[in-house]
């Protein structure tokens, strides 16, 4: 068992999630229960399963909680696309935000591997 806040993967994803709350911080209060709600709560689904994974007593169940923070962050970058292409996020901090997460996607499949 790991103890997840020593994680350098927790800990940029911890980053990720408090980078993106405050990009969705301006978003129309329209989308306060649609995107901003999906984009937060996937983006905090990655930290989430990485800790819970490292709370399960063997290593593929650690790896499929990897699996599934993974898919959360797969989530996030199609969020980012879509935020910007309707205009409520700038192109810049789209772009800052995808190559934290991208980085956080191979970090995740690399310790994921180191888990066989």
């Amino acid at each position: 068992m790991h103890n997840y806040k020593n994680l350098k993967i927790w800990q940029e994803a911890m980053h990720l999630v408090t980078e993106t709350y405050a990009a969705t911080f301006d978003f129309p209060d329209y989308e306060r229960f649609g995107l901003t709600s999906q984009i937060r709560r996937a983006v905090s689904s990655i930290p989430a399963n990485i800790a819970e994974g490292t709370s399960r007593s063997s290593q593929k169940e650690f790896k499929h909680f990897l699996s599934i923070a993974l898919g959360s962050s797969f989530e996030v970058s199609t969020q980012l696309e879509i935020a910007y292409r309707l205009n409520m996020i700038q192109e810049e901090k789209r772009n800052e935000l995808l190559q934290m997460n991208e980085i956080i996607q191979r970090r995740i499949q690399s310790f994921a591997k180191q888990l066989n």
